[in-house]
């Protein structure tokens, strides 16, 4: 590069730089574990939330019954989803993304912040393990699970 040509412009700060890290990890939930779940309980029943944290990647369906907080737009929302949850009774939050690993241990860590800054044992904060992706891969009576799923979407992958 010549003293003329100017400087690469700097990569810009991922979305999530606005916002404090979280402190706590929360916990994790299997694909096995959620099936269960989705199975036995009643909708009308459920104590436990989906959160479907995707937003530019939500092709190719969603978990059935899931919510979807993009997770750009969760942290400043935050305080009011989980007096939401804490006041619906809410025990579990399951929050997912493409794979679980950003996104959703992002939004895990966050609530469970939340959680204990409350001192409140009523509720956890989970990651669905392996996230929509492993969730989709595992096909047969996983995607039957699914709202809206498209079965080409999930073989590019």
């Amino acid at each position: 590069m010549s003293s003329t040509e100017p400087a690469p412009a700097p990569a810009p700060a991922p979305w999530h730089a606005a916002y404090p890290a979280p402190q706590a990890t929360g916990g994790e939930i299997t694909r096995e574990e959620v099936l269960e779940l989705l199975k036995t309980v009643p909708l009308d029943k459920r104590d436990f939330v989906l959160v479907d944290l995707r937003r530019n990647d939500f092709e190719g369906g969603t978990i059935r019954g899931s919510v979807n907080l993009p997770a750009q737009s969760l942290y400043p929302t935050l305080p009011t989803l989980y007096a939401l949850f804490k006041s619906a009774g809410t025990k579990k939050v399951i929050f997912y993304c493409g794979s679980s690993k950003g996104r959703g241990s992002r939004a895990t860590g966050w609530l469970a912040d939340q959680i204990e800054k409350d001192n409140f044992d009523g509720m956890k904060s989970l990651a669905l393990v392996g996230g929509i992706k492993g969730w989709a891969g595992a096909g047969g009576e996983y995607v039957e699970w699914m709202d809206e799923y498209d079965e080409k979407v999930w073989k590019k992958e």
